[in-house]
């Protein structure tokens, strides 16, 4: 979908109607994401990786900053929304491991 430019639409309901959009694209591409994490799971315990990679989690939050700031989004907000869900994520990743299947 093409999105309008805030600036350009009048009303309150075509504003809430993009909005609405809005939040179906990014739940679909985090449900995508989510896949992603659970094939992780899947792969970590055969090279003997833990499901919290400390490392790769700042990484993450690093490369998240720098989108933010470069898309005009406030960087502490992006930080904290990503640490909230690589928290959730990893949660799903170790109950999944323990379980030797995916969550």
């Amino acid at each position: 979908m093409t999105y309008q430019n805030p600036k350009s639409i009048d009303t309150m309901a075509d504003l809430r109607s993009q909005i609405d959009q809005l939040d179906h694209d990014l739940i679909r591409l985090l449900a995508l994401r989510q896949q992603h994490v659970d094939r992780a799971a899947e792969l970590k315990p055969a090279v003997g990786l833990p499901a919290r990679i400390e490392d790769r989690v700042n990484a993450v939050i690093d490369n998240v900053r720098g989108i933010a700031a470069r898309e005009g989004f406030d960087e502490q907000t992006a930080a904290d929304m990503w640490r909230l869900m690589i928290d959730n994520m990893i949660a799903r990743e170790e109950r999944a491991m323990s379980k030797g299947d995916t969550a």
